[in-house]
């Protein structure tokens, strides 16, 4: 399942961060968040546009789709972007808060 290795990814970036995971060089841990963002991101734009095509398969009368089918990858596709948003809306909070400190 594609939702479950996003929630495996956000697994692997807590655990980082509360420092279970070794510790590894800054430039190391920025690429590598960097990498599972884009990853994440990717998987949420795979798994709409697979409830798109599911949908317009749907649509169109094809047997080998039935509605619980589509209903599932929309809601699948709903939660994935739903946590992809809170993921930016945390990074835009934290940004904000690093511009407003004191130098």
């Amino acid at each position: 399942m594609q939702v479950d290795s996003f929630f495996s990814e956000m697994s692997i970036m807590r655990a980082e961060a509360t420092g279970v995971a070794p510790t590894k060089t800054g430039q190391q841990v920025g690429a590598d968040f960097g990498d599972m963002l884009t990853k994440a991101i990717n998987n949420v734009n795979q798994l709409q546009s697979t409830s798109s095509d599911l949908q317009t398969r749907f649509d169109r009368g094809d047997e080998d789709v039935s509605l619980s089918d589509v209903m599932i990858a929309r809601n699948k596709s709903s939660v994935a972007f739903d946590a992809t948003i809170q993921v930016r809306n945390k990074l835009v909070e934290s940004y904000k808060e690093l511009m407003n400190m004191p130098v």
